[in-house]
């Protein structure tokens, strides 16, 4: 799809999570949604950044509190501090409307997303730089050598200043979405943003997603995982952001929206009889390719909408692959049974 057609269709889908299906779940209404999500993304935002406990190890930690394998203590501990500030992160951003504050967002919270995501791994691994003052949750007093690409974060005196500067950006994001502003694209300036800051000797990039996530779900919009397997390119898009293109970086958050719409947020909050996208209803069983092919034939009883996306509904499903399954067995016996 073309970045157009993924936002046109990204700004469909949130469409019809409001109106259709009455917005993003609570945690406690379906704690399963967001428990996939949260090991999802503590595995993928922590890899990004080079840890190696695979999913299975981070299930195992965050669940059961396990060390499954022989990795290095710092790994579990990265882990373990992450899937921390994403449990805080999703409960505090569903319960919003009990915070004392009337801000999308405060400094205080980004100090205390980052206090809680590096506690545990900086008491087996601290920083080899940090001073007594930089702790988790407390601002760098280093100054940070350019990027790869040539950016330079601001120099360690004016990060207070910065930080609250950029937070005064996130709490406009509601009025210029109202405004008109594309989502994914305002989305990306916030987050590349934040990267630009730099306010914390270390851990920026899993405060910076924390954060982002955050503020999309006290809006009532999905969070982002960005997978590891696309962590050159969103490096790249990042860098294409330091510019002031804020394209790549969009359609990349853009597509991870609506992956955690179709595959945990639709599905768990839509009823078997909700015509939801096909997308929502793939399982182990059943491919979107295959789904599309029934769907096309009228094997699958499903609509194909306006804009040629096919819909249809968890029962249609079921009832589709036992007739499937029926078909697969009398083709098995033959002809003379």
């Amino acid at each position: 799809m073309s970045r157009e057609t993924v936002y046109h269709r990204l700004d469909a889908q949130l469409a019809d999570l409001h109106a259709r299906l009455g917005g993003l779940p609570s945690p406690k209404e379906s704690e399963y949604i967001w428990s996939d999500i949260w090991h999802l993304e503590a595995h993928h935002s922590t890899a990004l950044e080079g840890n190696t406990l695979v999913l299975r190890e981070v299930e195992s930690l965050l669940d059961e509190g396990r060390a499954v394998g022989s990795k290095p203590l710092k790994e579990y501990m990265e882990v373990k501090g992450y899937g921390d500030a994403a449990a805080w992160v999703y409960a505090e951003a569903m319960g919003a409307a009990d915070r004392e504050s009337g801000q999308l967002l405060t400094v205080h919270e980004v100090r205390h997303i980052h206090h809680v995501a590096m506690g545990p791994v900086w008491l087996v691994a601290p920083h080899p730089d940090a001073t007594d003052a930089e702790g988790p949750g407390s601002f760098r007093e280093h100054d940070i050598r350019p990027f790869e690409a040539g950016m330079t974060p601001p120099s360690w005196p004016l990060v207070p200043a910065e930080l609250d500067a950029w937070v005064g950006l996130a709490v406009e994001l509601p009025g210029r979405l109202a405004a008109g502003a594309v989502l994914p694209e305002v989305l990306a300036e916030l987050h590349n943003g934040f990267e630009r800051v730099h306010p914390f000797l270390d851990g920026n990039g899993r405060t910076g997603r924390l954060v982002l996530n955050l503020v999309l779900v006290r809006l009532g919009y999905p969070p982002v995982v960005i997978l590891k397997s696309q962590r050159d390119r969103y490096l790249r898009a990042m860098q294409r952001a330091d510019d002031g293109d804020y394209g790549p970086l969009g359609e990349i958050l853009a597509r991870a929206m609506m992956d955690n719409l179709n595959r945990f947020i639709i599905p768990g909050v839509a009823g078997p009889a909700k015509l939801v996208p096909l997308a929502s209803l793939v399982d182990t069983e059943t491919s979107l390719v295959a789904l599309r092919a029934a769907a096309a034939r009228g094997r699958l009883d499903a609509q194909q909408r306006s804009d040629g996306q096919w819909l249809s509904t968890r029962k249609a499903v079921e009832k589709y692959k036992e007739s499937r399954d029926r078909r697969g067995r009398r083709a098995a016996l033959g002809p003379d049974r």
